[in-house]
């Protein structure tokens, strides 16, 4: 279920020269999961923007973006105040439950925010959380120490090598030698490909699409699972890596 509301901005600022952070008060009753999002209508534009949750309490939402075009643009200039009309409680989102004791958390560029509400909770559940961030560059680092200050044990990984190990996110874990029983990421699709082909353990995948309607209506950001043709939207932005076809 999700629900249309009214949220008003109560912080936006740039994290990098290109990610931003905004927090919108208003209803949270419909979130439930880490990993789900919200879907934001913004002033002459036919398409609603879908940006996952980072975090969220009784009274506000915490969301980072990226400035990729003129949504998020758009999105980037508004003032401490602004009203948005917007659909919340959207996908289904991780199982902070999975069986498992070690755990890592994987996440590529602007596929980081939902994983941190996700470290909070399996933390809270008392299981180990070892996070590998992994960007093209150390400018485009964030949310480093909010992971170290949660408690989790923190990696970077960078494709120039400017910060952490130099390569991709597979590269940390592998020099790393990270222990963990259960994965979960999020990410650009080659990332979640290489990811989940080289893990032999179990984990959850979350996909970012193209969106459309953003509850399961239009049919246009559906992904091949063993199951046949699953949403992501609806049945995902999260699903489990054995059900995928690549």
């Amino acid at each position: 279920m999700y629900k249309r509301a009214k949220y008003k901005v109560s912080e936006n600022i740039a994290l990098t020269s290109s990610v931003y952070r905004m927090r919108l008060e208003g209803d949270t009753e419909w979130i439930t999961r880490p990993g789900q999002f919200v879907n934001i209508e913004l002033e002459g534009l036919y398409l609603r923007r879908p940006i996952s949750i980072c975090d969220w309490d009784e009274q506000s939402i915490t969301i980072i973006y990226k400035v990729v075009g003129r949504g998020t643009e758009q999105m980037s200039r508004m003032a401490v105040g602004c009203e948005l009309d917007v659909l919340t409680g959207l996908g289904n989102g991780f199982n902070a439950d999975a069986e498992c004791s070690e755990t890592l958390l994987v996440g590529g560029g602007v596929g980081v925010p939902p994983l941190y509400r996700l470290a909070k909770e399996l933390l809270e559940r008392g299981r180990k959380v070892s996070v590998v961030l992994g960007f093209g560059t150390k400018a485009e680092l964030f949310y480093e120490e909010e992971f170290k200050a949660l408690g989790a044990e923190v990696y970077v990984s960078t494709v120039d090598g400017s910060a952490g190990v130099k390569g991709f996110v597979t590269d940390a874990i592998r020099e790393h030698d990270i222990a963990f029983d259960y994965f979960y990421a999020c990410g650009p699709m080659p990332m979640l490909k290489a990811l989940s082909q080289s893990c032999e353990q179990s984990g959850e995948l979350s996909f970012e699409e193209r969106m459309g309607c953003g509850f399961g209506a239009c049919m246009g950001c559906s992904c091949k699972t063993l199951t046949g043709n699953k949403r992501i939207c609806k049945e995902g932005p999260v699903m489990r890596k054995e059900e995928i076809l690549w």
